[in-house]
């Protein structure tokens, strides 16, 4: 891949997506909560974010809110991030929410036995009703200047207009010779309620010939594009990795544009305790990280997504994609020892977990 020199660009990474409100009930479940803490997330947002506040990198968020005090607050919460606001959009309130809103995410971490649970309530907001022609990716590939730009599977499952506005980004980012990357992201719930896997399928390809990084997980390559995995049972529990290979290879050869495609694998021995690693091909070339076992979770909810901008820091950063993953892989590890949906992480506990370094007290 060819990336964009950093002096001829305001930003180093631009996402599109959804940014959510988090209600976090800590050790409780949603159910018997009686308090909550409160984070900002969403899976294209993450990635932006990371890279911002791990890595260092000038990122922004195309997204949109509802303005009522939910969404400053949303707000106020992504300005301590450091992400770029500038092309926060504000949709007018109702003062009941029948026409827009802003998406709320209830999710308990688990524990042991107990799975982790998210239940969302997002429907008709403020991002999803954005149109083709509502965004000046002029401006932002063209004029201002991005080296990459990153979307994925969420923002595109919100409404029938989303993979629209996703596609009009990504031809505009082709133009100005802009990497895109887009993270499948499967949410069954997501899907469900509009044609669930088949219609997953049809929106995740339409929009596969303009990506050059395709990211995903087990789950997301077979119930997002069609693609069996041989081996990967129901549990979606890790198989051999020369499976994985074969899949890729087999993307690869159907969507030859993709000069990238990783996967991050995961086997859930409980809510928190997984092996955890990744593997990512690139021309012929296959790089696996050396899977961690028996790593203890504190919240899993973003590992992926900090994977994914702990790999692009490290093509942005013109790395080896055998560093890349890795460095994706010591991040997304990280992330999942903090609460929330965003990286706690800094770059030297990221640079110190790829080398091995083990957890002893440092003071």
């Amino acid at each position: 891949m060819k990336i964009r020199s950093k002096q001829d660009c305001q930003w180093d990474l631009v996402s599109l997506g959804e940014v959510m409100l988090r209600l976090d009930p800590g050790d409780m479940r949603v159910t018997t909560a009686r308090e909550f803490r409160v984070w900002e997330g969403g899976g294209e947002y993450n990635v932006a974010r990371g890279l911002r506040q791990t890595f260092g990198k000038k990122t922004a968020i195309v997204t949109a809110l509802a303005d009522n005090p939910i969404g400053r607050l949303v707000e106020s919460l992504m300005l301590q991030g450091g992400v770029d606001l500038s092309y926060l959009r504000w949709a007018k309130y109702d003062s009941v929410g029948r026409t827009v809103r802003n998406g709320l995410n209830f999710t308990e971490r688990g524990f042991g036995l107990r799975a982790a649970a998210g239940c969302s309530d997002r429907g008709n907001t403020a991002v999803s009703q954005l149109k083709p022609g509502e965004i000046d990716w002029e401006e932002i590939f063209g004029r201002r200047g991005t080296r990459w730009f990153h979307t994925g599977g969420i923002f595109c499952a919100l409404s029938e207009t989303t993979p629209l506005v996703a596609e009009e980004a990504m031809r505009s980012a082709k133009k100005h010779h802009v990497i895109v990357s887009y993270d499948l992201n499967y949410r069954p719930s997501l899907w469900q309620a509009i044609g669930g896997k088949a219609k997953a399928q049809q929106v995740n390809r339409a929009v596969l010939p303009f990506v050059d990084v395709l990211l995903g997980n087990e789950e997301d390559f077979t119930a997002a594009l069609g693609y069996e995995v041989a081996g990967l049972d129901e549990n979606h529990a890790r198989v051999g990795e020369a499976n994985f290979q074969s899949m890729m290879k087999t993307v690869r050869s159907e969507f030859s544009n993709l000069s990238v495609v990783a996967v991050t694998l995961r086997a859930a021995k409980s809510a928190s305790r997984n092996d955890w690693g990744a593997i990512a091909l690139a021309d012929s070339n296959v790089y696996q990280a050396a899977i961690r076992k028996d790593l203890e979770i504190l919240d899993r909810v973003g590992g992926g997504d900090s994977f994914a901008s702990g790999l692009i820091f490290g093509l942005l950063d013109g790395r080896d994609l055998d560093w890349a993953v890795e460095c994706g892989v010591a991040h997304g590890a990280l992330a999942m020892t903090t609460p929330g949906d965003t990286s706690m992480a800094t770059l030297p506990e990221v640079l110190a977990t790829m080398k091995g370094q083990s957890a002893r007290i440092s003071r």
